[in-house]
């Protein structure tokens, strides 16, 4: 998958997709929202902001990314539950 490959060359991997996509309740106007996890070791220079180009040249529309780290406690479970590997 291309999403795949382009996030191991951006240092991320463990892509999840969450939200409206992953319920099943996204529109034309719908943006992506992936979770992710990365190595720090192997992130590029540009991370995530390199990825997250790459990612919307690719899919042709806004893609949210986001670390556990920088999830919201508000969100996180509901964020878990829908959360479906890529």
């Amino acid at each position: 998958m291309e999403i795949l490959k382009i996030a191991a060359q951006h240092g991320a991997f463990n892509v999840r997709v969450f939200g409206s996509v992953a319920r099943g309740e996204d529109t034309d106007t719908s943006d992506i929202d992936l979770l992710i996890d990365y190595d720090l070791e192997k992130i590029t220079p540009w991370f995530p902001g390199g990825l997250l180009m790459d990612l919307q040249d690719l899919l042709g529309c806004q893609v949210d990314i986001v670390t556990e780290k920088g999830l919201s406690p508000l969100i996180r479970e509901r964020v878990y539950k829908e959360a479906k590997s890529l």
